[in-house]
């Protein structure tokens, strides 16, 4: 069935993809350019065309961005999605509600996405959609299943203010389009909203403040855009720096906590299987589900500010048992003398195989990922897939839920030779090592430091760490923060790699570093630089030679 998900009237050119696309890290807020340098799109102009995906996939500040281009007049001129999709359809649903600006959003079944794909125009009613010469139907969204209890609308109804009644109509309308029929009461949830991506952020953050919205759950906030205390004296750009730090601050104002960090899963309040929460950043909630066994949609920015407010969020998607169950079956070809570049490699390439559906990986039990491997396994798997979590067969909690219907896929040393490969285009002289992407874990900096124990970073090669602020505070009690320091490391809290800017990433880095394979895949894109990818101990290399490995690790040789 093609479903109408938010009405509207359009029509242009055709720019259509078999491939998701993030909007953080993939497009351009001010152009609406492509930069997703892996992304088939790479250079496109969305601006004023349709555009026709499957599904998104990233990060969830890709609703920011969408509305920064809806405000700005480079946006499409009407999304088509095949399968359902909540991240750019929530920036579009708060550019309708909060700032009363429309663009059309459709869900077409296979075989009409497939037609609309092939064509060169199309135009889009709230009825229908024509292209090719064929008008295809559309239905409107069924919200009538939705039973509101009584406190739900009394917030509806305004009873509870003006901002509690906003994100009540916002939650509600995303409580159609997902087909929930009731509410449930969160514990506690985590703020992607207050990135800097783009000013629509601000925009936003500020209409609510002054509205008096204020967080009835505990909530804490992902990494900010600078670092919050020594910005000015890092020569940030206060034309940069001022509004990134007023959007924090808009946060905190309203009630949420300043813990700065895109892995809230390290923070004492992390929550326990089966709780449900509401957390946005895709890395967060992909390790929520995955290896704590919490609860949590992939809510989008914005809708965890509305599900703060109100403590409330549709009982939808992996809220539910049966829609946590693993779709497609990922056999591992097995490896032996691996290094820790295996996780992100894994997650990269499980999401380009699961890119719209929960996978289970099979045959890597015996290699006993800790902790620190699974953040960096999620946090890959969250740049290629837009599913909210996967499974490791005898490694996290959930992995026996299988569907019946479970296709099976396999992952050779091939295919993590290729994506070595793909991260490895740059030149081998480094000027910059990233860590920190997620956010390094105290465990991580501790290991760091132990590899650098004794060896200084070349002259003309900068190390950067990001971490959280009770990682700091950690690392500052045990001395490992002075440790990473001797060896000529910087360390910063509540920035985080997707949101460095110039000066504090070094504006003479030509070519940059990393472990991580989110960072792998978003720096070119992000940052304009070339990147090279490998383990702790390749990187360690990196830092103290300026030269990264020209050949692949042997166990992919």
């Amino acid at each position: 069935m093609s479903r109408c998900i938010l009405a509207g009237h359009a029509a242009g050119p055709v720019l259509a993809c078999d491939e998701g696309l993030s909007f953080w890290g993939g497009v351009d807020g001010a152009s609406g350019r492509v930069i997703d340098a892996h992304h088939p799109l790479h250079g496109q102009s969305l601006a004023g065309k349709v555009l026709v995906l499957p599904t998104s996939r990233g990060s969830c500040t890709g609703s920011g961005v969408l509305l920064e281009l809806i405000q700005n007049g480079n946006a499409p001129a009407a999304l088509i999605f095949r399968e359902q999709e909540g991240v750019l359809t929530l920036g579009a649903l708060v550019a309708h509600h909060v700032f009363a600006a429309t663009l059309p959003v459709v869900q077409l079944d296979s075989e009409a996405f497939a037609w609309v794909s092939a064509q060169p125009q199309v135009t889009l009613s709230p009825a229908e959609v024509v292209s090719g010469g064929r008008h295809m139907a559309l239905q409107p969204v069924a919200g009538g299943r939705l039973q509101l209890s009584d406190a739900d609308q009394a917030m509806l109804d305004g009873e509870q203010g003006e901002a509690a009644q906003l994100a009540m109509r916002i939650l509600c309308s995303v409580a159609a389009i997902d087909g929930a029929q009731q509410f449930i009461d969160i514990s506690q949830v985590h703020i992607d909203g207050c990135i800097y991506a783009s000013p629509a952020l601000l925009r936003f953050a500020r209409h609510f403040d002054q509205l008096g919205a204020r967080v009835r759950v505990p909530t804490t906030m992902n990494a900010i855009s600078v670092d919050y205390a020594n910005w000015r004296q890092q020569g940030v750009d206060p034309a940069f720096g001022q509004p990134a730090s007023q959007l924090a601050d808009a946060y905190v104002h309203m009630g949420a906590r300043a813990s700065f960090t895109c892995a809230p899963y390290l923070l004492e309040s992390k929550p326990a299987a089966g709780d449900r929460v509401a957390w946005a950043e895709s890395n967060a909630v992909i390790y929520a589900n995955s290896v704590l066994g919490a609860r949590t949609a992939k809510h989008p920015d914005f809708l965890d500010l509305c599900i703060a407010v109100t403590g409330r969020a549709p009982l939808s998607g992996v809220y539910l048992q049966p829609q946590r169950a693993a779709r497609r079956v990922i056999a591992v070809e097995a490896m032996s003398d691996w290094d820790d570049a295996f996780w992100p490699l894994l997650g990269y390439l499980a999401g380009e195989l699961a890119p719209d559906r929960i996978p289970v990986i099979c045959g890597v039990s015996q290699m006993a990922p800790d902790e620190d491997d699974l953040k960096a396994l999620c946090g890959a798997f969250g740049t290629t897939s837009a599913a909210p979590m996967l499974h490791v067969q005898g490694v996290t909690p959930e992995a026996d839920l299988v569907s019946r219907e479970a296709d099976q896929q396999h992952l050779s040393r091939a295919d993590f030779l290729r994506a070595w490969q793909q991260f490895n285009s740059g030149d081998h002289k480094v000027e910059l090592v990233a860590f920190g992407s997620p956010h390094f874990s105290h465990n991580e900096c501790r290991a760091l430091a132990q590899r650098m124990a004794g060896q200084q970073c070349a002259e003309g090669v900068s190390g950067i760490v990001t971490v959280g602020r009770a990682t700091l505070a950690a690392a500052k009690q045990d001395g490992t923060l002075a440790a990473l320091q001797q060896a000529g490391l910087k360390v910063h809290p509540d920035i985080c790699w997707c949101s460095i800017s110039e000066p504090v990433f070094p504006p003479e880095a030509r070519t940059l570093m990393t472990n991580s394979g989110k960072y792998a895949h978003y720096a070119p894109g992000l940052s304009g630089r070339a990147v090279r990818f490998g383990s702790l101990s390749d990187c360690c290399e990196a830092l103290v030679s300026g030269l990264a490995p020209q050949l692949p690790p042997l166990w992919l040789r």
